[in-house]
């Protein structure tokens, strides 16, 4: 397969699952294909397993804030993992699309589980605190006063530890990603989308220059980032 150019970000592509008028059928493929793609790519459960896990007991309510949950199948994962544990997790996952939070509110409840269609800043006003706020694949949609805006909002909610997680820009990440899922999900729009979100990321070293102080780029594997921020490591502006 070819390869565009990656040495910029390609701000103004669009995913074909943002067109409001797209498919409604390949949407709600994609939504419930995306449990699958983030179960390879995301590294999510290592994330857990690492950061999130030790935090967590088995008698003290943690809570953790999932923006721009989508189809929900990421915070699904956060709430089945701890409940194996045997640990205490709420969690609350929030998504603005009328689409997303149809299909996420419309699968099986999961105690601890709750979805919400709201932005962040809603829960800004709310005066909402959680132990952790994350988002999975977010960042790369964002234009640069959304990428501001989201991370104030993350200093004010955050009682504890953020972590943004988001692909890295690169011809492995591009290549593996058209290869990987070439034969697959033809029918939803995970591979077009999932190769357009890549192109519009950002590499390590562009995120760390437009990101606040306090906010800290680590790179993970497989060509992942993960963007943190903890109380005391810097504020957000009043």
């Amino acid at each position: 397969m070819g390869i565009p150019s990656l040495r910029l970000r390609a701000n103004e592509a669009v995913e074909l699952m943002d067109d409001p008028d797209c498919d409604p059928e390949r949407l709600d493929r994609t939504y419930a294909n995306f449990r699958f793609v983030n179960a390879v790519v995301s590294g999510w459960r290592g994330v857990y397993r690492r950061e999130i896990r030790p935090e967590l007991s088995r008698t003290r309510e943690v809570t953790l804030l999932d923006i721009g949950s989508g189809g929900g199948d990421m915070p699904r994962a956060l709430a089945r993992w701890a409940a194996r544990d045997g640990l205490r997790l709420t969690v609350t996952a929030i998504d603005p699309d009328s689409r997303a939070h149809a299909y996420a509110t419309g699968l099986p409840p999961l105690p601890g589980l709750t979805f919400r269609r709201a932005l962040s800043s809603d829960l800004v006003d709310e005066g909402a605190r959680f132990d952790f706020v994350v988002s999975n694949h977010v960042l790369h949609h964002l234009s640069a006063a959304q990428l501001g805006g989201l991370l104030v909002d993350s200093e004010r909610l955050a009682a504890g530890r953020v972590l943004h997680g988001d692909i890295e820009r690169g011809r492995l990440a591009y290549l593996g990603f058209g290869l990987g899922t070439w034969p697959f999900f033809r029918r939803s729009f995970i591979r077009d989308d999932g190769l357009t979100s890549i192109r519009r990321s950002f590499t390590a070293a562009e995120l760390r220059a437009v990101v606040p102080p306090g906010w800290r780029v680590t790179r993970e594997r497989p060509s992942r980032l993960v963007l943190r921020w903890a109380p005391g490591a810097g504020a957000a502006d009043a």
